[in-house]
C-alpha cells in the first residue's frame, strides 16, 4: 500500500502547485504523510455530504477541485461549516488534497475533460500558459466539432452529456446558427471573453456568465453563449483525474481503489420557467 506522501507526490506531478494562480489555495489540507492509502474519492466540492460519502466509502484520501479554505480562517471549530468538515476528516483518518487552478491549466486538465464529455476535438488552449514551450497547457480550450451542429442541437448535446442540474443549459444566440468551432472553459468563464472573441469561434460554453459581460459579448459578435452549471462543467474532470491516478497506481504496482463521487453538489435544486417563456428541451428559444 502506498503512503499518502507517495500518492500526493504523484498528484503533484500531474498538477504542480506552482502552476496555480497566486490567489489560489491548493495542495494537501489534512492528512498524515505516513498514513497508508487504499481508497481514494474524487469530487468537485469539499462539502459535508461529500466528506460523509468518503467516510461511508472507507476512503483514506479525498481529492477535490474546489478548495476548502480559499481565503484563510481563524478557526476550525466544529460549530462552523468548514470546521465540521475538517473534524470529520481528521476523526476518520481521511486526508484532503485540492487541485484547483493548477488542474485547470494542466494538460490534460479540466477543460479537456469538459471537451471530451461534449465529444469535441481539442485544437489548442484558449489562453496558453506562457511557461509551456509546447503550447499545450493553459486555461480553456478551443475545439472543433467533427460534424457541424446548430446552436440548438449543440445545447441539446450539452444538456444530455453533462451531469443533470436544475439549471440545465442557458443559451444566448440564434438557435439555428451553425456551430463548427467552440471555446470551452470549465467553471466561471466570463473573464475570458476577450480571448474567446480573438479565437473567432462560433460558440462559447462555460459557467456563471453574468448579465453585463454576456450582453457585451453578444453585442460585439454573433457568438453563441451556452451557460451550464458551474459544478456540471467541472465534474468531468473527476473522471479524468481518477483515470490518471488509476494509471499511476497500475504503473507503480499500488493496490489503490479509485472512485468518483456522483453526488450532485450544485447548490441550485429547482428551476421554474418564467411565465410565457417558450423553450425547447435544450433551453434554446423556439
Amino acid at each position: 500500500m502506498p503512503r499518502l506522501s507517495e500518492v500526493i507526490a504523484a498528484l503533484d506531478n500531474l498538477w504542480p502547485a506552482e502552476r496555480a494562480e497566486s490567489w489560489d489555495a491548493v495542495g494537501t489540507v489534512v492528512g498524515d504523510p505516513d498514513q497508508e492509502v487504499t481508497r481514494v474519492l474524487f469530487a468537485v466540492d469539499t462539502v459535508q455530504e461529500i466528506v460523509d460519502e468518503a467516510v461511508k466509502l472507507g476512503a483514506d484520501l479525498l481529492v477535490t477541485h474546489h478548495p476548502l479554505y480559499l481565503r484563510g480562517t481563524t478557526t476550525v471549530a466544529a460549530s462552523t461549516f468548514k470546521g465540521r468538515v475538517v473534524h470529520t476528516l481528521i476523526k476518520n483518518d481521511i486526508a484532503l488534497h485540492v487541485a484547483h487552478t493548477n488542474a485547470d491549466i494542466a494538460d490534460p486538465g479540466v477543460s479537456d475533460a469538459l471537451a471530451g464529455a461534449l465529444d469535441l476535438r481539442v485544437v489548442r488552449p484558449l489562453v496558453p500558459d506562457p511557461s509551456d514551450p509546447e503550447g499545450r497547457r493553459g486555461l480553456g480550450r478551443v475545439c472543433e466539432l467533427d460534424t457541424p451542429l446548430t446552436v440548438r442541437e449543440f445545447a441539446a448535446r450539452a444538456a444530455q452529456r453533462l451531469p443533470a442540474t436544475a439549471q440545465g443549459i442557458r443559451v444566448a444566440g440564434d438557435p439555428d446558427a451553425p456551430v463548427r468551432t467552440v471555446a470551452v472553459s470549465g467553471g466561471s468563464g466570463d473573464s475570458l471573453f476577450d480571448h474567446v472573441r480573438a479565437a473567432g469561434v462560433d460558440a462559447f460554453l462555460t459557467a456563471d456568465l453574468r448579465h453585463h459581460p454576456a450582453s457585451e459579448a453578444r453585442a460585439h459578435s454573433p457568438l453563441a453563449l451556452l451557460d451550464a452549471a458551474h459544478w456540471a462543467t467541472e465534474w468531468p474532470w473527476c473522471e479524468l483525474a481518477a483515470a490518471q491516478l488509476d494509471e499511476i497506481s497500475d504503473r507503480h504496482g499500488w493496490d489503490l481503489r479509485v472512485h468518483v463521487s456522483r453526488t450532485v453538489t450544485d447548490p441550485w435544486t429547482a428551476h421554474a420557467a418564467s411565465s410565457g417563456a417558450t423553450t425547447d428541451s435544450s433551453g434554446a428559444p423556439n
